[in-house]
């Protein structure tokens, strides 16, 4: 993983309030929304990835992760790097069994990927999805206030609540999501995943 999944340099804090302790920033149900939103709009991106030839999907694109694989593999990435964060503050219980089921999961090797490691990449991400939605599930208020360990503030602060860092995820692959979106409008191929829908509930 390189320094771009950290979210907020220490040259950017200025953004938020973090002298104090973070607010949690979502509750249990919105958790588990967010995670099967995640999971959708993930299928849903796999899905039209898929209709597209192996060559057409690892072309750069001039994205910081270059191809749309790329993208999707860092989505990938992305989620297994805080999953393994919320697994350290969780320690224990049920939403640390469910969070652990990622561990497992295999990353895609670097480079161009063949028609297989695109399969594969797709079974990863659903493993990986499934493991979140299955934490966010058995979270507890207990759980919720769990101080994660960062070092991205220059130790100020030295960790926040595990809500604040489920934020983090939210955004992280809703921006890179939105990255894909725009490079499939520049090749005029429809894309509509943004929304969440009542089935969420």
């Amino acid at each position: 993983m390189t320094s771009r999944i950290k979210l907020l340099d220490t040259n950017s804090t200025k953004c938020f309030n973090i002298k104090t302790k973070p607010k949690e920033a979502i509750n249990m149900k919105e958790t588990t929304i967010y995670a099967k939103y995640n999971q959708a709009g993930n299928k849903t991106i796999f899905n039209i990835l898929s209709a597209m030839s192996n060559e057409e999907r690892e072309i750069d694109r001039g994205s910081y992760y270059g191809s749309l694989s790329g993208l999707l593999r860092h989505i990938l990435g992305g989620t297994k790097f805080f999953l393994g964060m919320y697994k350290g503050a969780l320690a224990e219980g049920a939403a640390f069994k469910a969070v652990s089921a990622a561990d497992g999961v295999p990353f895609p090797a670097e480079g161009a990927l063949s028609e297989s490691q695109w399969k594969e990449l797709g079974a990863a991400l659903e493993a990986v999805d499934a493991a979140y939605i299955n934490m966010a599930e058995a979270l507890t208020e207990t759980d919720m206030s769990r101080p994660v360990k960062i070092d991205w503030y220059g130790g100020n602060p030295a960790s926040v609540p595990l809500s604040f860092m489920l934020s983090q995820l939210v955004v992280h692959n809703t921006h890179h999501r939105g990255q894909i979106s725009q490079i499939l409008d520049s090749l005029k191929i429809d894309n509509d995943y943004s929304g969440i829908g009542a089935e969420f509930l």
